[in-house]
């Protein structure tokens, strides 16, 4: 019987027109994409067990001790923890065969307030799975799926995806970095938080400025849900008090002469950013501010072909552009519009040219 190595090209391929290195680069692709694809499921295994912050506990430890750290079944814990060092998620000294976690490897899955934290993306990937046959109709279709037709863990995996990075970046760096909002906010306004979702960014700000009264606003209404309950958590546990929650679009929230509004990564999933664009500069204090995060772009297609362009053009096929095909108008920006487009959205909205959306870190 005759065997292949992994160099040799499979028969019937079209062994004349095919480069064997360049083959076997894309197979090499796709066997780290296969593994990176079936250890996200293992991501999501070992947070919901608590296997990672238990190894961040412990330190160093064998699988039986984890076991019985854990309380899991020791044969089945030691194939999670082969198939994560294999990855390099966890750490294993072969000497004393026991795993481990880096300070690094500890900040990306065990302390879930790390600005490096990305568990929570994981989450939001199993809804991608799980929800790519109703992708596959609004391919079909055009008509789209809007964002409460996903399954549930889209909505927290966003929330954990990007509340890392909103609570090292809102009030530290964002907010200071927007000429005298900060100290409109430290004497007190009206905010409104558009496309708030979950909340996080919402409840961020108002504990930071505690004078000033927000509003978070969102269309699906189990989010704004999840918001009112985290409001009461918080009240209850930090005594913030100064956060509302109501469902509605971006085009027809309350105006309420505000002097700041923000939209974080939410822009871009929205039907008609144009129209939304017009109702923020009517719903503003005449020094009022307009406050845009979205995910980091260039504004070709040429340069946004990276490994950051590569999860964002996922998502945004998966989740953003159907979600705004869903929606009035339709517009379908992506979640890689780039300067020049959002730009000129702001523009058409009717707000100066000299308004510069403020990007958020690329991962």
């Amino acid at each position: 019987m005759e065997t292949t190595t992994q160099s040799e090209i499979p028969a019937g391929a079209g062994e004349s027109s095919l480069n064997p290195d360049t083959l076997n680069q894309l197979l090499g692709q796709m066997v780290n994409d296969l593994g990176a694809a079936v250890n996200g499921a293992l991501i999501v295994l070992g947070d919901g067990l608590g296997i990672y912050t238990a190894l961040a506990d412990i330190g160093p430890a064998t699988s039986q001790k984890l076991a019985e750290k854990t309380n899991l079944n020791e044969r089945q814990l030691r194939e999670w923890l082969s198939a994560q060092a294999a990855s390099g998620y966890v750490s294993y000294d072969g000497a004393t065969d026991s795993f481990s976690l880096t300070p690094e490897q500890t900040a990306v899955f065990a302390d879930p307030d790390s600005p490096a934290a990305m568990i929570g993306g994981f989450y939001a990937v199993s809804a991608v799975y799980h929800d790519e046959p109703l992708v596959a109709e609004s391919f079909r279709t055009g008509r789209g799926l809007p964002w409460g037709g996903h399954h549930n863990c889209l909505f927290c995996g966003t929330e954990r995806f990007f509340r890392p990075g909103y609570q090292a970046n809102i009030s530290e760096k964002w907010i200071p970095a927007l000429d005298g909002v900060e100290q409109k906010l430290g004497i007190g306004t009206r905010v409104a938080d558009i496309g708030c979702g979950h909340g996080i960014s919402t409840l961020i700000m108002a504990k930071a400025f505690p004078k000033s009264e927000f509003y978070g606003f969102d269309l699906h209404q189990a989010s704004i849900e999840a918001a009112f309950e985290a409001a009461n958590r918080h009240a209850q546990e930090q005594q913030i008090t100064n956060v509302h929650f109501s469902i509605a679009a971006a085009k027809d929230f309350p105006s309420n002469d505000y002097g700041f509004v923000t939209v974080f990564d939410a822009l871009h999933d929205m039907g008609d950013p144009v129209g939304a664009a017009s109702h923020v500069k009517q719903s503003l204090q005449p020094d009022g501010t307009f406050m845009i995060v979205e995910p980091l772009a260039r504004d070709s297609l040429a340069e946004n072909i990276n490994p950051v362009g590569r999860v964002y053009y996922g998502f945004s096929t998966m989740v953003c552009t159907p979600g705004s095909l869903s929606q009035e108008v339709g517009l379908a920006l992506g979640a890689q519009a780039g300067e020049r487009r959002l730009r000129d959205v702001l523009s058409k909205g009717g707000l100066p040219e000299s308004a510069v959306p403020r990007k958020r870190r690329s991962t």
